[in-house]
């Protein structure tokens, strides 16, 4: 019912009121915490009211005025790409149908029959629940690839960024970081063929586009300063040749995300219409930097790969989701074995949890290759190593001054639980290995986004506030599939 769930957006959004006032200081002791020099002993942190870190002390002893006290503090992740809307449908689409092999392809006939069903006060309540679960799961930051733009059959709502507003107003249930990025989605193909059903609630010519971005940017303007925006063209096949630069240059300095190289599929579509695969097209035609995130880049060859960790973008990996819908594996040791820069994200959402998306790149490494360790260096442990570059390369990605503990960076933090049994007496690197290989992200107990403390104890603070209006939402969508 509306008056329910405004009333439940009302109680959501005080809670978060009440944690979001910000004292002139506040402090934080960790017995070990993951810095910028390493593993240090007794950190004492202090959080300015801006949400950076304003100083680092090691070796201290544990104040009297800390608002929090921890065991184990790290550098929280961006996740660098969500689909929010694909939550509600997780466990709805492992079924095969009278097509003999089941592939993406049918999986997204499916996710497009599922959309048509989704209305503005839905994908808030989905959106804020998904953003509760990335932050439990250790996530500071959500960048949003949003394309779920107007009513079904393609009519515009009479806000044409209706559906960006719903995503702010998550955000400010939530309290998480938040980088948008509208969508660009304008063909059907490499042809240019219409939009589909269901898949037409996504489109845009690019006039209307720069329009929706506009006022994208407006819907989300009196969020915290740590918000982003950023735009993405969707991929090679959806955005005609003519079109994608204009449109990533409307993100001036701002990120830049685009799907690349999924699927099988579409290297031969885009190597038959434009005469090159999707990776050699765009490292010649456009400015590929370090503003760029790729996403997926699952079918690459070893120059590709090659080509493209010199440019200092990022590859966006899902390793959840694209085991979900078979899109193969990322060359990893090779990528980044050249100096490339990674990051992950939940995707589709299917299942939201940062040690098992990191933990997934790993196997997969593994399982290509037969072998173990495939990502460790003699310097740094796999998981050590994999956490620093998701660190890194997420909060990149997102456009986010974070991913480190380091004065004057964003507060983004993660706490993990020392008492859990698996991390009892484990130091250094270890801490790392053991949460990621065996443990998952029941060890996660504290959450700051911009110092913003969302999770304590392992729950979001208005954990179930958001889980009730969720739990509304599928009972409306049971039937949709």
């Amino acid at each position: 019912h509306p008056l329910i769930s405004l009333l439940l957006k009302i109680i959501c959004t005080y809670i978060l009121f009440l944690s979001r006032r910000v004292e002139a200081m506040t402090v934080l002791w960790a017995n070990q915490a993951l810095t910028t020099a390493g593993w240090q002993n007794n950190v004492r942190i202090e959080i300015d009211e801006t949400g950076r870190i304003a100083t680092i002390q090691a070796d201290s002893a544990a104040p009297s005025d800390a608002t929090s006290k921890t065991d184990i503090l790290l550098p929280a992740i961006s996740n660098l790409h969500s689909h929010a809307f694909q939550r509600s449908m997780a466990g709805l689409t492992e079924r095969r149908g009278p097509d003999p092999r089941d592939t993406f392809w049918t999986w997204r006939q499916l996710m497009f029959r599922f959309l048509d069903q989704l209305t503005p006060d839905h994908v808030e309540a989905i959106a804020a629940f998904v953003q509760m679960e990335m932050l439990e799961a250790g996530y500071a930051n959500n960048t949003e690839f949003h394309y779920l733009h107007h009513r079904p059959g393609g009519h515009l709502y009479d806000n044409i960024a209706e559906m960006a507003e719903r995503i702010a107003a998550a955000t400010e249930i939530t309290g998480i970081g938040l980088t948008l990025l509208p969508v660009h989605y304008q063909y059907g193909g490499c042809d240019k063929r219409p939009l589909g059903p269901g898949q037409i609630r996504f489109g845009n010519d690019p006039d209307q586009f720069i329009k929706l971005y506009e006022e994208s940017a407006r819907a989300i303007k009196n969020l915290p300063a740590d918000t982003v925006m950023g735009v993405a063209p969707h991929s090679l096949r959806a955005v005609g040749r003519e079109d994608l630069l204009a449109t990533s240059l409307l993100s001036k300095d701002g990120p830049i995300h685009m799907h690349l190289a999924e699927q099988l599929a579409e290297v031969d579509e885009v190597r038959d219409s434009w005469g090159k695969r999707p990776t050699e097209w765009l490292l010649e035609n456009a400015d590929v930097n370090a503003n760029w995130c790729l996403i997926h880049c699952t079918q690459m060859e070893e120059h590709e790969t090659l080509g493209l960790a010199k440019t200092g973008a990022v590859a966006g990996l899902c390793p959840i989701t694209e085991s979900s819908l078979g899109d193969g594996i990322f060359d990893g040791v090779r990528y980044l074995n050249a100096g490339g820069a990674i990051g992950v994200g939940s995707d589709s959402n299917i299942r939201i949890s940062l040690s098992e998306e990191l933990r997934t790149l790993e196997y997969s490494q593994r399982l290509r290759d037969n072998s173990r360790a495939a990502l460790a260096t003699e310097q740094k442990s796999t998981a050590r190593r994999i956490y620093d570059a998701a660190a890194k390369g997420g909060a990149k990605a997102a456009g986010r001054d974070a991913g480190r503990i380091e004065v004057g960076a964003m507060a983004d933090l993660m706490a993990l639980d020392g008492s859990a049994v698996d991390l009892i007496g484990r130091t250094g690197d270890t801490i790392l290995d053991t949460y990621i290989f065996a443990g998952d992200d029941r060890m996660v107990r504290d959450v700051w986004s911009a110092g913003r403390h969302v999770v304590t104890e392992g729950r979001h603070i208005a954990h179930d506030a958001i889980t009730n209006r969720y739990r509304k939402v599928m009972e409306q969508l049971k039937e949709a599939v």
